[in-house]
């Protein structure tokens, strides 16, 4: 999909007061607007307007579209970082009155973007629930932890410019959690008006990029190098495992791809997952005059044509 810039198309600078984007849009709006405007593509400048419009005037919508940079270019192709809105709190889910937005706009924020309803007249309102996303360790996952979270909280200043403020809080990641459940913090969203109480803070659990597993679910995943001999006749190896190292016992004859499943060893639960080693064989490298003599040899010893299935009779 193409990267929107949705700055240029309100014609406002990136460190834009809201005063500033307010009047932008009033300006262009008239310019626009298809029941009056004489432009070329009105309609279809009004709408992108309207999109931009939805998400600068919004603090909490223009801070996490801030995260993505400055970088992109309108018409660029994009795709969004799965985490590229990690950390940052917001007040609401993402429902609410669906509009005609982008792909731009809904890989960002959902087909439903937040538009929030106006408070409650009485003198008595439960404060706002708020939301984010954190990112943890699997290894926290199997364990458990208790762990400081740094959340971003957008405000408009003095200024009316956009600022993040920063809150911490001591958060007991239970053993067990999966990417995508959601930790319920009571009290910990917005203050509420008069005694009314406060919200809550739903914090949405997502995994750190990790350098040996990946997830999928409760299974998790981990590539083994085999030297060709290993896979061959088989052997016992050590396999790092987000809960220590095991012993793993390899079946002579193991195909590249094929995996040997550790039954409940994946991310526990009621019903925990299962570890899967998916084989990788590595070949030495035929760097020194013994390393390619003993190919060589292997050559000539050992006749096999791995293009056999493919009718190659050489």
């Amino acid at each position: 999909m193409d990267y929107k810039d949705y700055y240029a198309v309100m014609g406002v600078e990136r460190g834009a007061t809201q005063d500033e984007i307010k009047r932008a849009y009033r300006k262009l709006a008239r310019k626009y607007h298809p029941d009056v405007s004489k432009e070329p593509d009105a309609e279809r400048k009004f709408k992108e307007l309207g999109e931009a419009y939805e998400v600068l005037k919004d603090p909490d919508k223009r801070a996490a579209y801030d995260q993505l940079g400055s970088n992109w270019r309108a018409g660029q192709d994009f795709q969004p970082p799965p985490d590229w809105g990690a950390g940052f709190e917001h007040p609401g889910g993402m429902g609410g009155e669906e509009g005609d937005f982008s792909d731009f706009f809904e890989a960002l924020f959902g087909r439903a973007a937040g538009r929030r309803g106006g408070a409650g007249r009485t003198m008595h309102v439960r404060g706002q629930d708020h939301h984010a996303q954190v990112l943890i360790d699997l290894e926290d996952a199997y364990r458990g932890a208790t762990r400081t979270l740094a959340l971003r909280l957008p405000e408009v200043d003095d200024h009316g410019r956009v600022v993040a403020r920063e809150r911490r809080l001591q958060v007991q990641i239970p053993r067990g959690v999966r990417a995508g459940q959601h930790i319920r913090l009571a009290g910990q969203g917005a203050p509420g008006i008069g005694e009314g109480g406060a919200g809550d803070l739903y914090l949405e659990i997502a995994f750190n990029p990790h350098g040996l597993f990946r997830v999928e679910g409760r299974d998790v995943f981990i590539d083994l190098p085999l030297a060709p001999w290993e896979a061959a006749l088989g052997a016992e190896v050590q396999v790092p495992t987000p809960d220590g190292a095991v012993e793993v016992k390899i079946p002579p004859g193991m195909a590249a791809g094929r995996r040997l499943r550790l039954k409940g060893r994946g991310i526990p639960g009621t019903t925990p997952g299962d570890f899967y080693v998916v084989a990788q064989i590595v070949l030495p490298p035929a760097d020194t005059d013994a390393a390619r003599q003993a190919y060589r040899d292997l050559q000539r010893n050992l006749p096999f044509n791995p293009r056999a299935h493919l009718g190659d009779k050489r």
